[in-house]
């Protein structure tokens, strides 16, 4: 337990922030799943809408610290490369 009137503040910021970046990571987490559905349903139109949402959430979460810059790129890439796999087979 905090013993100061700062390292209260402190805490009770940590819980605030806390709660942000566990709705922004959950937020992220959804946009994949659903990116990954799409792909694997191998239909162009609806995974390119859904990676399209996911490196948008993954943008949102960089920008905002919840994400490290380079593993938001990361993850980007990934799904760009599994979502050329599949409209490169198609056409």
């Amino acid at each position: 337990m905090a013993n100061t009137k700062s390292a209260e503040k402190r805490n009770r910021q940590a819980h605030k922030r806390n709660a942000r970046n566990v709705q922004v990571r959950t937020t992220v987490k959804t946009a994949l799943k659903r990116a990954r559905e799409a792909i694997a349903s191998k239909d162009p139109a609806k995974a390119r809408e859904a990676v399209r949402m996911a490196a948008s959430a993954l943008s949102k979460a960089k920008s905002k610290g919840v994400l490290h810059a380079q593993n938001a790129s990361r993850r980007i890439a990934r799904l760009s490369h599994q979502l050329h796999a599949i409209v490169g087979a198609t056409k």
